[in-house]
């Protein structure tokens, strides 16, 4: 039994039995392949950007190919062009000449600065001591970069003026922490300061003339002594009030000026540095009374002779000898530094005098506070006390416009320097919107928009207190200063309105004038 169950256990194989399976050829059919084991997993990397790269411009560009087909096809008749050239030559040099010598955009410049169609108080200064004393700003000048304004004080309507201590003042606009009420330089004045004028070229000289008839040259980068010349008190020295000063080129000497005096003494006096800090008198001129009509008012002087006081002056643009006063008899007066007809004698001058008038305009109803001469034509404005502007032509007796702007005094009327159709005017009366007061105003008078009214009027001052002096600033040309009674002195930006010459402006200031002439 154990050798028969050894042979049943045997090992033996036996042959395989194959069953094929019908769920998974189902599953083959329908591409579904799954498996309890985890297969390889098969992939392909395929790339998201195009196989092959081309560069491709923005612009059109042309073959080297292209383009030397294009010449080949190109074939110019240069017989016939120059033909063409020949013919229109004369037409084409004629136009350009005639463009060469137009005027139509003489001061015109492109303005890259925002435009601005409001006219805004950047500035509203004032020395507090001088207001302390009542005293008012007389006059203002701008420095020769247009950064910095210099006022004077003192009084134009009354009181101790030849003792009274007064100031002139500046502020600097381009300075950091600039303080409207404490000025970068203050001089102290034994007199009352009636005018200031800023030299042209050097910015730290600024002449005033006083009430007292004396002359001052102040250098405002000397702290210590500012005093840099004076005329002091001789018998040359005006025996009135200066109400003017201008700096003068001088011939004689290359970059070198003389100053220039009008006083209501009726003389008016050119003055040369020395180098012992006097200012010492080289010509003179002086306006008597036969060379004006016998209506103006006139002033006895001491030696017999009768002068007319001055009040102001204005030289013209377009021929340096040229120049016109105002005087207290209400005339303007032509005059000419070239004149040489004596004037005055047994004066006590160290120099001759001459008599400079060469022609005498159509009058105010008041004695001509402020001239103006324009620097874009022949033509100048006056005002007074009759509370009108003239718009005079230099060549005829009688005025173009006269425009009523007020029923009280003008006091200074003064031309754009970058529009020619616009003019600014200082008034000592205006309505206040709020009350029935008083106010000083400043008059912007546009020929463009109006020849009868004020394009705009600019309330300066509150109450009773004229508007006595305004200066365009002709380096920013947007700014506009004004002084008053009241001892303040405010700068206005100037709307684009009142900044951008025209195209066409001087062509339309030389049709308005020769329209109001025919």
């Amino acid at each position: 039994p154990r050798a028969l169950l050894a042979a049943m256990l045997t090992d033996r194989t036996a042959a395989g039995a194959e069953v094929e399976s019908l769920w998974r050829s189902s599953r083959s059919a329908r591409c579904e392949a799954k498996s309890c084991q985890t297969g390889k997993i098969s992939t392909t990397e395929t790339a998201v950007q195009s196989h092959t790269s081309r560069d491709a411009g923005v612009q059109t560009e042309q073959s080297k190919d292209a383009v030397r087909d294009f010449q080949q096809e190109v074939q110019v008749d240069y017989a016939s062009l120059l033909s063409f050239l020949q013919r229109v030559e004369a037409a084409v040099i004629k136009e350009l000449n005639k463009n060469w010598r137009s005027h139509a955009f003489d001061g015109f410049e492109v303005n890259w600065i925002d435009q601005s169609e409001t006219v805004l108080c950047l500035h509203n200064l004032s020395y507090p001591e001088a207001r302390d004393q009542n005293l008012q700003v007389t006059s203002l000048s701008w420095n020769a970069t247009g950064s910095v304004v210099a006022c004077s004080y003192g009084r134009l309507d009354g009181g101790d003026r030849s003792t009274e201590k007064s100031y002139v003042c500046t502020w600097n606009l381009d300075r950091r922490g600039l303080n409207p009420q404490r000025p970068d330089l203050v001089v102290d004045v034994p007199s009352s300061v009636m005018c200031v004028a800023f030299h042209p070229s050097q910015p730290a000289l600024i002449a005033g003339g006083l009430f007292s008839g004396e002359l001052v040259v102040w250098d405002t980068s000397r702290t210590e002594d500012p005093v840099l010349w004076r005329t002091g008190m001789t018998s040359d020295t005006h025996t009135d009030p200066v109400y003017q000063v201008a700096w003068l080129p001088d011939a004689k000497r290359r970059n070198h000026h003389q100053l220039l005096s009008v006083s209501t003494d009726g003389k008016i006096l050119l003055w040369r540095e020395e180098r012992d800090g006097r200012l010492a008198l080289a010509e003179g001129f002086a306006v008597v009374a036969q060379q004006v009509p016998h209506s103006a008012q006139l002033k006895k002087l001491a030696w017999g002779d009768v002068a007319v006081g001055v009040t102001s002056l204005s030289f013209s643009h377009f021929d340096p000898r040229v120049f016109v006063v105002g005087v207290e008899g209400g005339y303007s007066l032509k005059c000419s530094m070239a004149a040489e007809t004596p004037a005055l004698h047994r004066t006590g001058s160290s120099v001759p005098l001459r008599a400079p008038v060469e022609l005498t305009f159509s009058p105010h109803g008041g004695p001509v506070y402020s001239v103006s001469c324009s620097p874009f034509h022949n033509l100048f404005l006056s005002c007074g006390t009759d509370g009108r502007v003239h718009l005079h032509s230099m060549l005829q007796t009688q005025p173009l416009l006269s425009l009523q702007l007020a029923k009280k005094y003008l006091f200074c009327v003064r031309w754009s320097p970058v529009r020619p159709l616009v003019f600014a005017a200082a008034s000592g009366e205006g309505n206040c919107n709020k009350c029935s007061c008083l106010t000083g105003d400043v008059h912007l008078f546009d020929f463009q928009k109006s020849s009868q009214k004020p394009a705009l009027s600019i309330k300066q001052a509150m109450g009773d207190h004229p508007v006595y002096c305004v200066e365009f600033n002709s380096k920013q040309t947007r700014l506009l200063a004004a002084g008053d009674a009241a001892g303040a002195v405010r700068v206005w930006q100037l709307s684009s309105d009142f900044t951008e010459q025209g195209p066409r402006e001087l062509n339309q200031l030389e049709q308005l004038a020769s329209e109001i002439t025919d």
